[in-house]
């Protein structure tokens, strides 16, 4: 089965939530006007594309519709896909990762499948000829440092640990020194999604780019959030949270099959503009790829 194959199905619920909802009111309207528009916005701010995005959405839709002289309601289908379409295609889903070594900082809170993705993201690289090296700087959190090494052994890399509750940027020091004199391509720094003591988790993050900065200065950086689809709004706020600290170069989205949250692609963008770099579909290695746009909404507008 096709990456596409495996997003479309895994769209399932979000389609259901979206498209199929607004086909239903398509569907039931015989005329475009006032209310029409109303049923719609409630169908996306409901389908957690978010209240920002929603009425962009509605009010592009209301003017395109004047501009257009658009009166048949089964052309607002394929105007609202264009409409979706455009907040997500100026996104840029490719990794700048043209220095050796360059560096992944992986963030997010536990549960989100920071550990499996950073595996997949480790073996994509892999697969693409770089040598790759992990660094377990979730020193907090009992068995991450066991659970990256599972992944790590499964994607083929070598990884860079300490014991638990050891200084997490004691860690990432010691694999950036290991990454540069074993001419590694990319090191990926996994990080703490809770401490277990009082310190400030931002400040902790801020002091690990720190040392990356300092020991590495002219090393390109992603810091990668990983997120949760199926926790919706609450993910906006977490993006923000941590966009706010650190400063977010893009955004990988798990658990986007068995979820009718997926819109939430679309409010990070609209409301962020926070790139969606990655988005996964499954448990498979190969489960988490590239965000494509056009797929993406192809898949959730697409037929059956």
């Amino acid at each position: 089965m096709s990456f596409f194959d495996k997003l479309k199905s895994g769209l399932i619920k979000t389609r259901r939530g979206i498209t199929d909802r607004i086909d239903q009111v398509l569907v039931s309207f015989g005329k475009i006007d006032e209310n029409l528009f109303e049923e719609l916005e409630e169908i996306l701010v409901a389908a957690d594309i978010g209240v920002e995005a929603a009425l962009k959405i509605i009010e592009d839709l209301k003017a395109k519709v004047k501009e257009e002289k658009i009166t048949d309601t089964s052309k607002i289908r394929e105007v609202l896909k264009e409409e979706i379409l455009r907040i997500l295609e100026d996104n840029s889903p490719d990794f700048a990762l043209d220095t050796i070594p360059s560096v992944i900082v992986v963030l997010g809170v536990n549960g989100v499948g920071k550990t499996t993705s950073i595996g997949k993201i480790a073996n994509n690289l892999k697969k693409e000829g770089k040598k790759v090296i992990v660094a377990a700087a979730d020193t907090f959190r009992a068995a991450a440092i066991e659970q990256l090494e599972v992944w790590a052994g499964r994607a083929g890399v070598e990884i860079i640990k300490n014991k638990e509750g050891s200084d997490p940027a004691s860690v990432v020091y010691d694999a950036l020194h290991a990454a540069r004199s074993r001419n590694a391509d990319v090191l990926i720094c996994d990080t703490a999604g809770r401490l277990h003591t009082k310190k400030n988790l931002m400040e902790e993050l801020k002091k690990i780019l720190r040392i990356i900065n300092r020991e590495l200065p002219g090393a390109k950086k992603e810091i990668l959030l990983v997120l949760d689809a199926t926790t919706g709004q609450n993910a906006i706020q977490q993006a923000r949270t941590f966009n706010e600290a650190v400063n977010v170069s893009g955004i990988v989205l798990t658990k986007l099959d068995g979820t009718a949250k997926g819109g939430i692609i679309i409010a990070i963008k609209s409301e962020l503009d926070i790139p969606v770099k990655l988005i996964g579909v499954g448990e498979q290695m190969d489960d988490l790829q590239k965000f494509d746009a056009g797929e993406f909404v192809e898949a959730l507008f697409g037929e059956g």
